[in-house]
């Protein structure tokens, strides 16, 4: 089970207001800030890391970009995720739907946040 993750980011405050606004439909907020770095925890359950299990921090960002995708409840928080990340400033990389492709029941919406990281919410459905 991974703990936490996290990516360098070109514009901190920029990324940072991208990621609060995207992520709070997920129940997402911001755990513990450094100088130049946030992590995100979801404190669903008050089990999650005090520190978050998702980071951004200040610094030149991986070639190529990363692909992170975060757990939804259900099909409304993966559409609410997805207006809230395009109102943020994100690039459409996939509106919310069904991906059966995937598995049965796999809904997701992607989204290209400002340094052109592949982030999505996904809900498994019945299926998972």
């Amino acid at each position: 089970m991974i703990d936490h993750t996290g990516f360098n980011v070109s514009d901190y405050a920029l990324s940072r207001a991208f990621y609060q606004k995207a992520l709070a439909p997920l129940g997402y907020r911001i755990c513990l800030e450094l100088e130049s770095s946030a992590g995100f925890g979801a404190q669903r359950g008050g089990s999650d890391d005090l520190g978050g299990d998702f980071w951004i921090g200040a610094g030149e960002p991986q070639a190529p970009r990363m692909h992170v995708a975060f757990h939804a409840a259900n099909e409304e928080e993966v559409n609410e995720f997805y207006r809230a990340a395009i109102e943020a400033g994100g690039k459409d990389n996939g509106a919310p739907g069904e991906r059966p492709h995937y598995h049965p029941g796999y809904y997701a919406a992607f989204v290209l946040d400002p340094d052109g990281h592949n982030i999505e919410a996904v809900y498994h459905g019945t299926a998972a």
